[in-house]
């Protein structure tokens, strides 16, 4: 398990490494207006991805888990919800987002240029990261570690080419160098699960409301970490709102070493959850100790290179430094809380997982938002400790209000027999 979880944890690492050069080619070679941009669009895609497939993904990995005989159905389920949803949100972006971002001067062209991001960033995102899924799903861990890291060296070549070999200075150029990346990435994805069978098109109706509890506390998650985005670009400087996009997206790098440990329970977790989840007890006991472990090493380790920040992304990012070590130790909380979310998601308790997460979201994007406002930047700073401080003491208590649930409903039934 120590190994396993060295290999997932260490792919996910190398994809966060990955991802942040990507994302600091991208910062000096746009340019602060560009730059802008490509991260608002990318921002609302963002939102749009947890919508695509309508939680599919979820239930794919939860019961092919534990009946691989699953796969081709769940297969199919997640290519109709996919296709259905994921034409539907290009299509509303298109019709919505180039009166508010201009990729280019020309509306012909912008038009072009908004319909490669949402399609890249919507539908090919989807179908990557499903495959990453479905790879989980079969415990087969090599092969879902290989499609992270890959995808994110594919995507730093790509940037690397595009920026540094041939000169690409705005997002609309960007936009057909990464529309061509995800193709071809997209392109091996599907290669690669072709000897895993071929799916079976139905939709398995009662996963339809489970995967909307499951996608659903991600879109509001989405948007309450956008919130304090959105209110620091109204009421602060540029540099300040870069600057802390930028520890914002290291902070969600930091936390990739809990998210490897959570990849790697949940299938376990699922089969020890199915008959009640008072049964996971020890193994989520364990688990949240060693994220807890994790988390507090991933957050020092951030502290502590903080400082050479400035050589990768440019010393005109002043606030950098200082936005990194007051946010880095959030993942602490933030870890500890999401094992209580993943283990209620594994035991099928996703009205209550959503109920957590969803209500979470929007009391912290109000708190956010209005910490921002009443107190930039620090206000922003405390505002996120408030929020993942309380999501622990709420997460917890539903969890194991459910597991004594469990307990009881087991006892009964032991009982009546």
């Amino acid at each position: 398990m120590v190994m396993s979880y060295m290999a997932s944890g260490g792919s996910l690492i190398l994809s966060s490494a990955a991802q942040l050069l990507t994302f600091a080619i991208l910062a000096r070679s746009l340019g602060v207006n560009e730059f802008s941009v490509f991260v608002a669009v990318t921002a609302v895609c963002n939102i749009a991805v947890h919508l695509c497939g309508l939680g599919g993904m979820e239930c794919l990995v939860r019961r092919v888990a534990r009946d691989p005989a699953m796969y081709p159905v769940m297969l199919g389920h997640n290519i109709i919800l996919t296709a259905i949803s994921g034409v539907a949100l290009v299509l509303l972006g298109v019709a919505i987002l180039p009166f508010f971002f201009a990729l280019s001067p020309d509306p012909s062209l912008n038009l072009l240029d908004m319909t490669l991001m949402l399609i890249t960033n919507i539908i090919f995102v989807r179908i990557i990261v499903l495959t990453e899924q479905i790879f989980i799903g079969h415990s087969n861990f090599v092969s879902a570690n290989m499609t992270v890291v890959s995808f994110a060296i594919a995507r730093t070549i790509t940037a690397a080419l595009a920026c540094l070999a041939f000169g690409v200075s705005t997002v609309a150029e960007w936009a057909v160098w990464q529309f061509a990346c995800h193709v071809l990435v997209a392109a091996f994805c599907i290669r690669a699960l072709a000897k895993l069978g071929r799916p079976k098109y139905e939709i398995v109706r009662e996963e339809l409301p489970l995967g909307m509890y499951f996608s659903i506390p991600f879109i509001l998650r989405a948007i309450r970490q956008n919130a304090d985005l959105l209110t620091l670009s109204l009421v602060t400087t540029a540099e300040i709102v870069a600057s802390y996009s930028v520890a914002r997206r290291i902070l969600e790098s930091s936390y990739l070493s809990v998210e490897a440990l959570n990849r790697l329970m949940y299938p376990g977790s699922a089969r020890a959850a199915a008959n009640g989840l008072h049964k996971a007890m020890d193994r989520i006991r364990k688990v949240l100790f060693a994220a807890t472990g994790i988390s507090l090493a991933a957050a020092a380790t951030v502290f502590l290179l903080a400082p050479l920040l400035p050589y990768l992304f440019g010393h005109e990012y002043l606030t950098l430094v200082s936005f990194v070590r007051n946010l880095c130790w959030v993942v602490i909380p933030l870890g500890m809380w999401s094992i209580a979310v993943e283990a209620l998601g594994a035991a099928g308790y996703h009205a209550a997982r959503a109920s957590v997460m969803g209500l979470g979201s929007i009391l912290g994007a109000a708190l956010a938002a209005w910490a921002t406002w009443y107190a930039p930047p620090m206000g922003t700073v405390v505002s996120f400790y408030v929020i993942e401080i309380s999501m622990v003491a709420v997460a917890w208590t539903v969890f194991f209000r459910y597991a004594k649930k469990d307990e009881l409903k087991d006892n009964t039934g032991a009982a009546l027999i």
